[in-house]
């Protein structure tokens, strides 16, 4: 990764037992969804996190536009899965904090019968989530990593809600950039939608260096976070969904993905720094 940008050091130590934030309390340790809530302009986040939200910042200006941008996409991909594909059971890997638009709340206005059902490992996000979600019968989150898709696949509460025979839509918004070559994101969409039938679909947005070379200066800055970055190339985001079929109009910069009347752009889409795909299991 290149060093590309103004230098904005990060001189705080990694604390000691930084893996237990899985398990305790650890507002010291920036944490991927606590950043993104804090250039989403949201609330739930802390002094470390807007630190590292900074850092990022002074590397990648348009950060706060790409994190809105990118949550538009959802909203489109939401109604896109729901109105077009004909698909009623979501599994959004990733969940992130509560925010407006969330995918439940999209999906139940296009179609009051869509079942959601959200998956996250911090345990912040957990918290946050099952009180939003009280009172709503057809969503739920449950605690996993992404890493261990047969876990996800197997919990009780998803199996509740999600008929395998039917179509599912599967959402990886701004999730598998935290994932390393090593643990294979290619297979774990796979195994995900292994047990659905045709016409189930992903829909990911990706972080890419293409064309801004500072994005992977700001990468490092997740080094000291919860969750490091991996950046990746175009054909290696494509390799991603190989033996799927990409809905039009294909592996895009995300505000170029079906846009809807009125929503924010930038005057250069790879400003953006994600790419944005949506794509069907033939």
């Amino acid at each position: 990764m290149s060093g590309d940008g103004p230098k904005v050091p990060n001189t705080s130590p990694d604390p000691p037992d930084r893996d237990d934030w899985r398990t305790t309390f650890r507002p010291d340790i920036p944490s991927s969804a606590r950043i993104y809530d804090y250039f989403l302009g949201g609330k739930d986040n802390y002094p470390a996190d807007r630190d590292a939200g900074d850092q990022i910042t002074a590397y990648l200006p348009n950060i706060r536009e790409a994190a809105q941008i990118n949550r538009a996409f959802v909203r489109r991909a939401v109604r896109y899965l729901v109105h077009v594909a004909g698909i009623r059971q979501l599994i959004d890997i990733g969940a992130g904090l509560p925010t407006m638009g969330n995918v439940h709340e999209v999906a139940m206005a296009a179609d009051p019968a869509t079942r959601v059902v959200y998956v996250d490992h911090d345990p912040i996000v957990l918290a946050h989530a099952r009180n939003m979600l009280q009172g709503t019968p057809n969503a739920v989150i449950i605690g996993h990593d992404m890493r261990a898709p047969a876990d996800i696949l197997a919990d009780p509460e998803l199996r509740r809600l999600v008929d395998f025979d039917q179509p599912a839509g599967v959402l990886f918004v701004s999730m598998l950039h935290f994932l390393a070559d090593a643990d294979d994101p290619a297979s774990i969409i796979a195994e995900l939608l292994a047990p659905f039938p045709a016409g189930s679909h992903v829909a990911l947005t990706h972080g890419t260096a293409d064309s801004v070379p500072q994005v992977r200066a700001a990468a490092r800055v997740y080094d000291a976070a919860t969750t490091r970055m991996y950046v990746r190339s175009r054909e290696q985001v494509l390799a991603l969904v190989r033996g799927l079929d990409v809905v039009a109009p294909g592996l895009v910069w995300t505000p170029q993905w079906r846009p809807e009347p009125g929503e924010q752009v930038l005057a250069q889409p790879s400003d953006d720094y994600y790419y944005a795909l949506v794509a069907r299991k033939p």
